[in-house]
């Protein structure tokens, strides 16, 4: 800074400064220390003139009060450099060091006053190099200025800590985008596999170069998940299982909850297990941690990279914050799978039982639950073989729809099990049925009924069949005869689960051989569609639909039914819809086949993959 800098100055009380003919010199030529000498004496300013009269004429040799006020109010630039921010180095036109400030000698300490700057080999106080630069472990930005006479000045300001801060938010703002994206990605797989799939390919590049997701052993074998991939390459998953004693310690002792070190044993034995053959032969580092569950890990992640980006405590935080929304993907997951397995279990218990093979029967039967997701309903339908040759056979309806009615038909399914052994004959089976389902619906405050038809089946001789049946509110069967006239069979009965000694309508039908005793549901009769979509199709379209399909075998017949059912569905709403059909078929007729419209178990295992 020179006198320059300052001419013309306005102080702001009104008084202008008159540039003086004397300017002192910017900087001195060297920075050697100097004593203090008084200011030189300056004229005295020019004053504007006043109306009152000029004062008394003073010696020359005095200055005028103004300029002593204003002498002793000037800085001294030397004090007031030392004091700033930036560090100050002024070269000449030659480019040699002419002063270096307090502060730029602290932060530069190879540049030496008299020397050539280039010659201190700082990297960003070239010609081409003015902006940001690493010198000495310091982060440092410069800017040049011009001066006159081609001098220059370099200001030099020390930003470690606010480039540390920028980089350390820019780091946060990562690591928070990264789990956020990890929370949402990890929210939707409700698959054991798929969802460990997902955890080790998010891991990779951002967390290793290598994950290995280990889950907790499950009947003696433990299943992992490997990722392995840069950020030039897209992740590829592999998978495997280990038997629970061939873990790597160091698994071993994650799965307990340990987590262990990034020490050489750790990558030993994640080569040794075939799991790092990306970085085998090379420097690795390595962390395990375990992924929370409810009680105990429910597995352990295994991350690795090459050495020269080891793992610091930053890393780790991201690691386990990682694994702790990766563990509580795996637990949902694991526990719906859990959940899955048991609902599968007692859908497959409460799905109608295909009739028992019986010699000069032939069965069919169709099923069509109202819930299709649920694939269970409150239609039921089966048959159990006699000691004399004879099979008890029944098709009923449950109150109620979806699992509860599902339920109460596994009850009731159980009860003619173990009552069929017991008594034969369809009219005092049923009562007994009645009796123990009443015992049951009162203990458990249901308050639930059913209807149906039971009947015992006996073979003749010429290959018919004589059925004597039951009837306990259910819709009266049909009969198909071999002239084509379809019958509907007189049966009536009340409802059973009700009162203690219901009425109960029998009545015996003989089949000869090629006729068909058809059994159906309301789910049939009560279907509604059509063109208007309301009306039901009712037992007259029934007859219609099966009339002239007494050759028909009883499958197809069984098919046949649930078919023109649904075409008058038209895909609406319907109730749960049973078909079972029984022919006589003759000696050696066994022909059969069940109808099951419902959806298998959808598998979400991926190809190649076990369960979990």
């Amino acid at each position: 800074m020179t006198a320059s800098d300052v001419r013309d100055c306005d102080p702001g009380d009104g008084r202008i400064f008159t540039p003086s003919t004397t300017e002192s010199p910017a900087w001195p030529a060297d920075t050697s220390p100097r004593p203090a000498a008084a200011p030189p004496p300056r004229p005295a300013a020019a004053q504007p003139p006043r109306p009152t009269a000029a004062p008394p004429p003073r010696p020359a040799a005095d200055p005028p009060p103004m300029a002593l006020e204003r002498d002793a109010a000037a800085p001294d630039w030397f004090e007031v450099v030392e004091h700033l921010r930036e560090g100050l180095v002024v070269c000449d036109a030659d480019g040699v060091v002419r002063h270096v400030s307090p502060v730029a000698e602290r932060l530069l300490p190879g540049v030496t006053p008299g020397e050539l700057l280039s010659a201190a080999g700082v990297p960003g106080l070239g010609e081409g190099d003015p902006g940001g630069f690493t010198y000495r472990g310091r982060r440092l930005t410069a800017r040049r200025v011009p001066l006159s006479g081609a001098r220059c000045c370099w200001y030099v300001e020390d930003v470690t800590d606010t480039v540390g801060r920028a980089e350390a938010l820019l780091a946060e703002r990562s690591r928070s985008t990264f789990l956020a994206v990890v929370g949402d990605k990890l929210g939707n797989p409700l698959h054991p596999a798929r969802s460990a799939a997902a955890i080790v390919r998010l891991a990779v590049p951002t967390l290793a170069e290598v994950a290995v997701l280990v889950l907790a052993p499950r009947a003696g074998r433990a299943r992992w998940w490997r990722a392995a991939g840069t950020d030039d390459e897209a992740a590829s998953v592999d998978n495997g299982v280990l038997a629970g004693g061939e873990l790597p310690a160091a698994i071993a002792d994650g799965l307990t909850g340990v987590e262990p070190h990034a020490l050489d044993w750790l990558v030993e034995q994640a080569v040794d297990a075939g799991w790092l053959p990306e970085l085998a032969g090379i420097g690795t580092a390595a962390r395990v941690v375990p992924l929370p569950g409810r009680d105990a890990p429910v597995g352990v992640l295994l991350v690795a990279r090459r050495a020269p980006d080891s793992y610091d405590e930053a890393d780790a935080e991201l690691i386990r914050a990682f694994a702790a929304r990766a563990g509580a993907a795996m637990t949902t997951a694991l526990l719906y799978r859990d959940q899955t397995e048991v609902a599968d279990t007692l859908q497959a218990s409460l799905l109608p039982v295909e009739p028992a093979e019986a010699a000069g029967v032939q069965w069919g039967t169709a099923y069509r639950p109202a819930q299709a997701g649920l694939r269970i309903g409150g239609d039921f339908y089966g048959s159990h073989r006699l000691a004399d040759g004879g099979s008890v056979f029944f098709l009923g309806d449950v109150s109620g729809k979806g699992v509860e009615a599902a339920v109460f038909t596994g009850q009731l399914r159980q009860c003619l099990q173990a009552l069929h052994r017991l008594e034969s004959h369809p009219g005092r089976l049923l009562r007994l049925l009645n009796d123990a389902l009443l015992e049951t619906t009162q203990a458990h405050g249901q308050g639930r009924f059913a209807t149906i038809v039971l009947g015992v089946a006996r073979p003749d001789r010429d290959g018919g069949l004589t059925l004597t049946m039951a009837g306990g509110g259910h819709l009266p069967p049909l009969v198909l005869r071999a002239s084509g006239e379809v019958e509907s069979v007189p049966l009536r009965g009340m409802l059973i689960g009700v009162v203690p000694d219901p009425r109960v309508g029998e009545v015996t039908v003989r089949l000869a051989p090629g006729e068909t005793c058809l059994l159906y549901s309301d789910g049939v009769t009560e279907a509604r569609g059509g063109r208007r979509g309301d009306e039901q199709f009712g037992v007259e379209r029934l007859v219609a639909a099966v009339t002239g399909c007494q050759r028909m075998p009883a499958p197809a017949l069984a098919e046949r039914v649930e078919q023109v059912t649904c075409d008058w569905l038209a895909q609406g709403d319907h109730d749960d819809i049973a078909v079972l059909a029984l022919r006589a078929a003759g000696p050696g007729g066994r022909v059969s086949r069940h109808l099951h419209s419902v959806p298998a178990p959808f598998r979400t295992d991926p190809p190649g993959e076990v369960d979990a």
